[in-house]
Formats: structure tokens, C-alpha cells, sequence
């Protein structure tokens, strides 16, 4: 068996469901994994800053677009608050979408049609919020989500489109989140995908696909997968941001299962 190489994180979001928040990140760490959570503006961070979890990543903003001057200035703003959060959390990343989703993932000002022009604002907002990280001593993540099934309507969503405005910024504070489960809906070919992408990539997350559940319940073959990241040296975080079909805690064991054995 080779060794991982990288560090197993889990999402508090989508585990454990029928426990209070704060003991759904104890179950997590208690496990020896990291801990990952969406927005801290609903969650007591005084509590989870005294876990003793250590948190892989979160949410990088409330509200906002890259495109429109009242969402880029609304992003910014709560980027800057989120970092501030980040900070008494030791968090390392804050993740991004191509705009901003609603409580269901759909984007709360749809796009149909993505311009040049928006590319290119989208490109010159994505670097400031590179310099706020700069500043703060944190990496944003750009997150690919999947047009098909979960998040219509929303702009830059694809692997593709991620790695193109992550590329153009060109900031080690700008970094792309890798979601195997958007990606193989809408585009397939992952091991090629995370060999292409790899010098930009801050972060992986897994689920499989159909259902958005623990390796090993879908189509995805996440040991070969595993085994591609460590024969190409990926050294940073993977996270499960899926739900449990059943238990918890054997989507867990699946889960590191799936990424300890090549």
C-alpha cells in the first residue's frame, strides 16, 4: 500500500445530519479528519474556533457576483469578512462561485449567455480578491459546479471555465476547487481533467455520481483516481462534500477507503 500524500477532509454540511452542527464537526475530527463547512455567518464561530477542529475550508463570501459592479462590490466586502473569520478559525482556503447561489445552489441572478467582457471582469474581480488573500495569508478557491443537475443558470461553472480565470489571475492566493462530482457530470475524463489542472489546483473535493454520495455508490472509480493524484505528486486536501446513503459513518469509512489503497 503507498502512503497518502495528501490530507482527507469531510463537509459538516452534508454528514450527520440529525445532530447539532457543532457535534457533527466533533464526529468529523474525531475521526482524524479535517473539517469543512459553508456559511459562518449561520454558525456559532466562537464554538467552533473552540472545537479544537482544524478546518480545511469554507465559504469565501455571503453574497455577490464577479461580473456586475453592485455583486463585485458586495463579494469583495464579505470576502474581507470572511478572511477575518478564516483567521480565528486557522482555515487555509475560502472557496468561490462563478456568482452568487441561493439555499438551493441556484444562482440568484441566472446567466444565460456568459460575454467577453464579462470574462474579462470576471478575471479583474478574481484578482482582487487574489490581493485580499495575499494580504490575509489565504487562498480563495474558485469551485466548478455542474449545469445539468444541481446549478443551472450559473456562469464560469465548469472545470474548464475555472481553470481558465484561475490561470489568467495567475496568484498562488487564487486557486481552483476541484469538484469530481460537478465535473463528471459535465465533463468527464477526470484523471486527464486533474493532470491538466494540477499546478492550479488548491483543493479537491469528491462525492460520486448519480446521488452525491460516498465513494463506491456511483459510477466514479475514485481508487483510480487515488492513485493518479499520488503518482502525479497532489499533496494538498481532499474532501468528501457528499452525503451519506446510509450511515454516516461507513460513507466515512468508504470514503477513506477509497483514498488510502492505489
Amino acid at each position: 500500500m503507498t502512503l497518502m500524500t495528501y490530507t482527507l477532509a469531510a463537509s459538516a454540511e452534508m454528514l450527520y445530519l440529525d445532530l447539532p452542527f457543532a457535534d457533527r464537526v466533533q464526529r468529523i475530527a474525531e475521526r482524524g479528519l479535517q473539517v469543512e463547512i459553508w456559511d459562518w455567518s449561520t454558525k456559532d464561530v466562537d464554538a467552533l474556533a473552540a472545537s479544537g477542529a482544524e478546518f480545511s475550508s469554507m465559504t469565501g463570501y455571503l453574497e455577490g457576483n464577479l461580473t456586475e459592479p453592485d455583486g463585485i462590490e458586495a463579494l469583495l466586502t464579505t470576502a474581507r469578512h470572511s478572511l477575518d473569520v478564516a483567521k480565528r478559525l486557522d482555515c487555509p482556503r475560502l472557496n468561490l462561485h462563478g456568482t452568487g447561489l441561493d439555499n438551493r445552489g441556484l444562482p440568484v441572478r441566472p446567466v444565460e449567455t456568459v460575454t467577453p467582457a464579462m470574462w474579462l471582469t470576471a478575471a479583474d474581480t478574481l484578482r482582487k480578491v487574489a490581493e485580499l488573500g495575499e494580504q490575509a495569508g489565504r487562498v480563495f478557491t474558485l469551485e466548478n459546479l455542474n449545469l445539468a443537475v444541481d446549478h443551472p443558470g450559473t456562469p464560469f461553472a465548469t472545470a474548464a471555465d475555472t481553470l481558465a480565470l484561475v490561470q489568467a489571475v495567475d496568484s498562488p492566493h487564487l486557486r481552483m476547487n476541484l469538484d469530481l462530482y460537478h465535473a463528471q457530470i459535465g465533463e468527464g475524463n477526470l484523471i486527464e481533467l486533474i493532470r491538466k489542472a494540477l499546478p492550479y489546483i488548491g483543493e479537491i473535493q469528491v462525492a460520486d455520481v448519480p446521488g452525491r454520495c460516498e465513494p463506491g455508490t456511483g459510477e466514479i472509480h475514485y481508487p483510480a483516481i487515488a492513485a493518479a493524484l499520488r503518482d502525479i505528486g497532489y499533496t494538498g486536501a481532499i474532501g468528501l462534500e457528499g452525503w451519506a446513503k446510509n450511515d454516516p459513518d461507513d460513507a466515512l469509512d468508504a470514503f477513506e477507503a477509497a483514498f488510502a489503497h492505489g
